[in-house]
């Protein structure tokens, strides 16, 4: 059957169906036909009459029903190499190389006897291993060994939950038979497990000490009694599945025909056939016409009107038309975040494109293990995040094999281009482009071949006005979006926007205002507590405390402490932060928050000085001649004294009558809408990560949310740069499905559920107290697409908030009329102001370039040290920093080991995280958290981090400094060589 391995040589679909046939047993035994079906749309109605037979028969008669689907037909181009996709992507990687060995190599026959050998004593020792194994923590491992994948990992978490543990090992055990080479994957998975003994029983090597095995006759007995008993249900099922199998016709007759499982009800009518039939509606065809022409456009929809879909449509036009040609089509969809990039890819561009063309995705949370530059030469459709795109770009600009460039691709697809402007990597990306044209102007002039460019296509829901007070700058605004984009125009429905209002559902808008007159004890004595603070250390506030003002002035008096080596204004500042954070809190959720955000601060303080003190009592123990300096001075006992002093602020914080206004109002808000229909689905957007959690635990304390059906969960953000632990990608999935699913009707979110994120239309959305640009309104009150649904802002009377949102409207408003006029701009007048914009965005990155190359000549690290910022103590000098990957600036010095202690990672504890990681390295005397260490390569390194140091310069004409981030230091360090570490380490 296989010529050369590869699929252009099969060239006959018998070949194909002979290849399903010849290892039919194999194929059935490792398909799970869940995930699979997941990726098989064409299947249409079958997959539905196929899941309901797993259900009910079983997977053996699934399988043979999956597989008799797939062989019946119709088999349209490209259906066997969707097959084996759907193979791969539902993690059968046996089956698929059993049904395409192009991909994988086929088994051979000694593998095959050593599978089946390994299956069989699994099952001889079934018992043993169902009874003793810990599914959990052994499932995580199989997800990071290759057993398992993402779905597997959340079925038999789920299986675990619903029917407890043995029926999750039996999960388990079922699913890592179907992976490929899995037996001594499994053995090292026991061992990391802490199920050494289970290994070794399974491998021969017991040692004697192997699992209980029944000891007397009647235990004996019983086990032979049970496995008959297993035995001859097993065959009883099979007899039935067999039965059932000859009469399938019938079977597909008898099972359920309303069991969709599409996600998206718009899209199942398009779904249902074997090829989705991609069509547009006329309003998105009429935004849609100068991209199929060719054009560079922006394309201006509400959300929910299907802009993806219009870009799918364009893609599949664009390479259709290049194939024609016998030209070169490749496509990149850029999105800003990684769940859009599995989304896009799942939804829509695989879908209705992997019949015709190659479509794959790649982000930052990729498995991808081949290079992007690869990527791209096998792929027809790339969908990837913009910074992946960027950091290849600029590997290509150091003429690295790794890099590509602008001109590898045919058509650019952008989403929320909103976002390109300024330094965005949009923008990045895209003044590239735009210096590559101005490029070609000079080549055609001087008759030289031009750099091809590809086609740009800009997605939004709204571009924004930019903060323009008037219509002049809002028009600007708009130019400057356009022109980044080298847009020849920007798109919005004219002719058809009726279909388009009947299409998108407007909610109905209305404010919550609260009382602001509520007594507030517990904020009065955290103001005492802070105004204490300010004349212990002569601190004098410009500014309420609690407000933004504030909370930026007591930042700038750290930092300044801090360069000044004012140890005890530097630390005050410190503390009044977290005080002004309190009020915040106090101000938007509950007193117990605000009172557990600063209890677990002081928990920490207390913490890291114990731990100082033991580690020096240990070392007075070697050394009693050394003396030890005070670790814990005045400034350290007086904050931890004031703050364990006010016994009182507990016992207020848990009083029910001094309960936040806004609470009660979100509470009758809440309990309204849930009650107008039986299936309600709800968002409330908050302004912090702390806020959305508190107010989900704030939702599960009251139970009269319970009784009238609310279901809530939180939802934040990826990212690293909170105090509060973020969500994993996995874990944000796993929320978005399961309100997708109903399993879940209130998310309480972030800003991370403004934009992009593919949720279920909500009868109700909530701004609570969060009101930012007129960009984030529009997207958020894009939410609420259900019909009769409503857009709610609950804030209290003295925030702003309800004057911010109608300046937000009237921005809007602005942005529509600033759209038309540049819509309505004479020709010629348009491309003049494109085209000085382009220019100005040109030259001012190039303005940057030599500013930042004067820098790094300017200064060299022989001319700067280091200083903790808490004590002020030497940490290292500039000389002693070397840089991994561009990223991670490590102390490759051995003596700066005697000046820090190692402890563990808590925020890593918390996260369960399996990063290589040895903790977090800390001031010997202050106990001030400098970085963490890392493994490199085998090698441990203390990894620093800059906020965490005063930079000091030595020439003197430069204050001591603090910085965010590396980049924003004038210096370049050298590249970590780890040839050097690497034979010292030897010798060691």
């Amino acid at each position: 059957v296989v010529v050369d391995g590869s699929f252009s040589t099969w060239r006959d679909d018998e070949r194909y169906l002979d290849m399903i046939a010849c290892f039919r047993p194999r194929i059935k035994a490792g398909l799970r036909t869940g995930p699979v079906l997941d990726h098989l749309p064409e299947l249409g109605a079958e997959r539905d009459r196929i899941r309901a037979a797993a259900e009910q028969l079983g997977e053996p008669a699934a399988a043979e029903l999956l597989l008799r689907a797939v062989e019946r037909g119709p088999h349209t181009p490209g259906w066997f190499a969707a097959f084996v996709t759907a193979l791969q992507l539902g993690g059968c990687a046996l089956a698929a190389s059993y049904a395409n060995p192009s991909l994988r190599d086929l088994p051979s026959a000694a593998e095959e006897a050593e599978h089946d050998l390994c299956v069989a004593l699994l099952q001889v020792l079934y018992g043993s291993l169902v009874d003793r194994l810990r599914t959990r923590p052994v499932v995580d491992s199989c997800l990071r060994a290759g057993l398992a994948t993402e779905d597997d990992r959340e079925r038999i978490r789920a299986v675990t939950e619903t029917r407890g543990n043995r029926e999750g090992a039996r999960e388990l055990l079922s699913t890592i038979v179907q992976k490929k080479n899995w037996f001594s994957e499994f053995l090292s998975v026991l061992r990391e497990t802490d199920h050494a003994d289970l290994a070794d029983y399974l491998s021969g090597n017991t040692g004697g000490n192997c699992p209980k095995q029944p000891t007397t006759a009647n235990e004996e007995m019983e086990v032979q009694n049970s496995m008959s008993s297993e035995t001859a249900k097993e065959q009883k099922q099979n007899n039935e599945v067999n039965d059932i199998l000859s009469r399938e016709d019938s079977l597909l007759e008898t099972l359920p025909k309303n069991t969709s499982l599409v996600s998206d009800e718009d899209d199942a009518d398009s779904r249902a056939s074997p090829e989705p039939e991609l069509v547009l509606r006329d309003y998105q065809m009429e935004v849609a016409k100068p991209a199929l022409n060719g054009e560079n456009i922006i394309i201006c929809l509400p959300t929910g009107s299907g802009k993806t879909r219009v870009a799918v449509y364009i893609t599949k036009d664009h390479l259709d038309k290049k194939r024609r040609k016998s030209e070169c089509g490749k496509v990149i969809v850029l999105v800003n975040k990684v769940p859009l990039v599995e989304q896009h890819f799942r939804k829509e561009f695989y879908p209705f494109l992997k019949h015709c063309y190659q479509v794959t995705r790649l982000s930052g949370d990729s498995q991808m293990k081949i290079s992007f530059p690869e990527v791209v030469r096998k792929n027809d459709v790339i969908i990837s995040t913009a910074q992946i795109l960027q950091n290849s770009m600029s590997n290509a600009a150091k003429e690295d094999e790794e890099g590509i460039h602008l001109s590898a691709f045919s058509l650019i697809i952008i989403d929320e281009c909103h976002h390109t402007q300024k330094e965005g990597v949009y923008n990045n990306i895209m003044r590239s482009y735009l210096k590559e044209k101005m490029k070609n102007k000079k080549l055609k002039k001087e008759n030289k071949q031009v750099i091809r460019q590809p086609q740009i296509l800009g997605l939004t829901a709204s571009p924004g006005v930019g903060g323009a007070k008037n219509q002049a700058k809002a028009v600007e605004h708009i130019l400057k979006i356009c022109a980044n984009l080298d847009a020849c125009r920007i798109m919005t429905v004219e002719e058809h926007a009726s279909q388009l209002t009947d299409q998108v559902k407007e909610p109905y808008k209305k404010f919550v205002i609260a009382d602001d007159k509520r007594k507030d004890p517990f904020k009065e004595k955290i103001i005492a507590i802070m105004q204490e603070i300010h004349t212990y250390c002569q601190l004098s506030a410009t500014s309420e405390f609690g407000t933004q003002p504030y909370e930026q002035w007591v930042v700038k008096e750290e930092k300044r402490a801090a360069k000044e080596e004012k140890r005890k204004e530097r630390v005050c500042a410190e503390h009044l932060k977290k005080y002004s954070d309190a009020l915040q809190i106090n101000d938007t959720i509950r007193m117990i928050d605000a009172y557990n955000h600063l209890n677990n601060f002081y928990k920490e303080e207390k913490s890291k000085k114990a731990k100082i003190r033991d580690d020096d009592d240990d070392d007075d123990d070697d050394d009693d001649d050394e003396p030890v300096a005070p670790k814990q001075d005045a400034t350290d006992t007086f904050l931890l004294n004031l703050f364990y002093g006010k016994k009182q602020l507990k016992t207020i914080a848990g009083k029910p009558e001094y309960e936040n206004e806004k609470l009660t109002k979100l509470r009758n808000t809440l309990m309204e809408e849930f009650t107008k229909t039986d299936e309600a689905r709800g968002i409330i957007f908050t302004k912090t990560r702390q806020s959305a959690y508190a107010l989900f635990q704030w939702i599960k304390d009251n139970a009269k949310f319970e009784e009238v059906g609310i279901k809530a969960h939180y939802l934040i953000g990826a990212g690293h740069n909170s105090e509060f632990k973020p969500m994993t990608q996995n874990e944000q999935r796993e929320v978005i499905s399961k309100f997708r699913a109903g399993n879940i009707n209130l998310l309480i979110a972030t800003t991370v559920a403004e934009e992009g994120l593919d949720i279920k239309e909500c009868n109700i959305v909530i701004r609570y107290g969060l009101v930012t640009n007129e960009i984030a309104m529009v997207q958020a009150r894009g939410r609420a697409r259900a019909d009769e649904s409503t857009y709610v802002l609950v804030a209290s009377g003295g925030s702003g908030a309800a004057e911010r949102e109608n300046v937000n409207i009237f921005r809007e408003q602005m942005m529509y009329k600033a759209i038309q006029r540049v819509q309505r701009m004479p020709q010629e007048e348009y491309v003049n102001k494109i085209q000085g914009f382009q220019m100005q965005s040109i030259m001012e990155i190039k303005m940057k370039a030599k500013r930042e190359q004067r820098k790094i000549y300017k200064e060299n690290p022989s001319l700067i040290t280091f200083l903790c910022k808490n004590c002020g103590k030497l940490v290292c000098s500039g000389e002693d920093i070397q840089v991994i990957e561009s990223m991670h600036h490590v102390n490759v010095k051995k003596e700066f080991q005697d000046l820090y202690y190692t402890r563990e990672n808590r925020t890593l504890r918390e996260k369960h995280a399996d990063y290589q990681t040895n903790g977090e390295i800390i001031c010997k005397d202050c106990g001030q958290a400098w970085g963490n260490m890392m493994v490199h390569r085998g090698l441990d390194l203390p990894c620093l981090k800059i906020k965490n140091l005063v930079v000091r310069y030595k020439d003197k004409k430069t204050s001591n400094q603090l910085y965010k981030k590396w980049g924003e230091l004038p210096i370049s360090f050298p590249d970590f060589d780890y040839a050097d570490h690497f034979v010292s380490s030897d010798e060691d």
